[in-house]
């Protein structure tokens, strides 16, 4: 789609490291705009080492890393230093949108908050991305994904009764935070395009699990309930997970005309209900135990198969990645994409957006890099002489690959 693209001709400033905004940056990227990756040249983004390939991570390229960070340029500054802060001023002056997910009040100290930046871009879309917020009294603490889910209540809903509360193995509350935060910056990029009024953006991990726990933090605020964690066993015994003759079977079937198509479809009329929502689980006893049985009459891909075709929600549960990654739905939509990396054997796999355009998937325009692979490029853009590039190298307020990378 190339120009076409709905943020082509926008520049990001990604201040950012780990997963959440980085993968906000990644977003905008995939979505056309131009993201500069601004990391310290001594201590780039940690997650660089991080990763189950070894030899990856002693790169600097771990898998984590390389998950939300195509697409960008990189840059190295030290923002300590006053340097560094000039180069950041006068990148953000030509820039429409900077990301960071500093703990709240650090860029302040430094005199790179978002006071000091929309004093230099008026039209400036500032968005701090942090574990609890800029506000409240918990602004200045420090969290990850794990932390965030213990603090919000997220795990009470998960596990069972014999672990008790369970933290989700996938960090989806660091994704759901790149999405939100992305959103976020896409409403405010709006917003001025009709009025020129730049826009501070806060996005708090603890606001994003609470939204991802909508239903039970309103049933919570209304009456007082309690998400009891139940496993792979729900509410309704109708969207419950049972084993079969090989492998297990998740139920679907949650809505009136979807339950009397299954209990018609396995014989058992009896157990259709008039209203199945006034008393949801007052027969799920009994439902329970003849689903049981039943579904052990047949394999689980077949019972996916039966009941997909009478329009009845139900999948084999996949037991590996593998299993699943392999689903030829996947290809079809192209959910993830091979890229080919400078330095490494072999291409690299990573997710793209959540949906597609124009019927067709959005592909990064560049690979990840090394820390730096820009810094030259960038620099002569602001009108940095060689000379001046040279001395900020020399100072290490800038940095290099050793061996420089550059866009084909």
């Amino acid at each position: 789609m190339g120009a076409s693209l709905p943020f082509a001709g926008i520049r990001v400033v990604d201040a950012s490291q780990v997963l959440a905004a980085p993968y906000a940056a990644y977003q905008l990227a995939l979505l056309g705009a131009e993201v500069i990756k601004v990391e310290r040249p001594c201590s780039p983004d940690f997650v660089r080492n991080v990763g189950t390939d070894p030899s990856l991570n002693d790169q600097g390229m771990g898998t984590q890393f390389l998950t939300q960070n195509a697409g960008k340029r990189f840059l190295t500054l030290d923002l300590k230093d006053e340097r560094g802060r000039a180069v950041l001023k006068e990148l953000v002056r030509r820039s429409d949108v900077f990301l960071t997910n500093a703990r709240p009040g650090a860029y302040e100290r430094l005199g790179i908050g978002y006071a000091d930046l929309a004093a230099i871009n008026p039209g400036l879309i500032h968005c701090g991305i942090s574990a609890f917020g800029a506000r409240g009294p918990k602004r200045e603490h420090t969290g990850y994904e794990n932390v965030v889910q213990a603090t919000s209540g997220y795990m009470s809903a998960n596990g069972d009764q014999r672990t008790g509360p369970l933290r989700q193995g996938s960090p989806a509350i660091d994704y759901a935070t790149g999405i939100t935060a992305a959103f976020a910056i896409a409403s405010a990029l709006f917003h001025r395009d009709r009025t020129g009024e730049g826009t501070s953006i806060d996005v708090g991990m603890i606001d994003v699990a609470a939204i991802l726990m909508a239903c039970h933090v309103t049933s919570h605020l209304r009456d007082g309930f309690e998400p009891t964690p139940t496993g792979n066993t729900m509410a309704l015994a109708t969207t419950s997970t049972y084993p079969t003759r090989a492998g297990s079977i998740m139920l679907g079937a949650c809505n009136k005309d979807q339950m009397t198509r299954l209990w018609t479809l396995l014989g058992h009329p009896e157990l259709i209900k008039p209203d199945p929502f006034n008393s949801p689980t007052a027969d799920f006893d009994r439902e329970h135990a003849t689903l049981s049985k039943i579904m052990l009459t047949r394999t689980a891909e077949e019972w996916e198969e039966l009941l997909q075709r009478s329009h009845i929600p139900a999948a084999r549960v996949r037991g590996s990645l593998a299993d699943a990654l392999s689903d030829v739905q996947y290809a079809e939509r192209g959910a993830f994409t091979p890229i080919a990396v400078p330095g490494i054997d072999g291409p690299i796999g990573v997710p793209l957006l959540g949906f597609m355009l124009n019927g067709a998937a959005t592909l990064p325009n560049r690979p990840p890099l090394p820390e730096g692979s820009h810094s030259r490029d960038i620099l002569r853009e602001l009108n940095y002489s060689e000379d001046a590039i040279a001395d900020l190298l020399d100072a290490g307020v800038t940095s290099v690959p050793p061996t420089a990378h550059r866009e084909s």
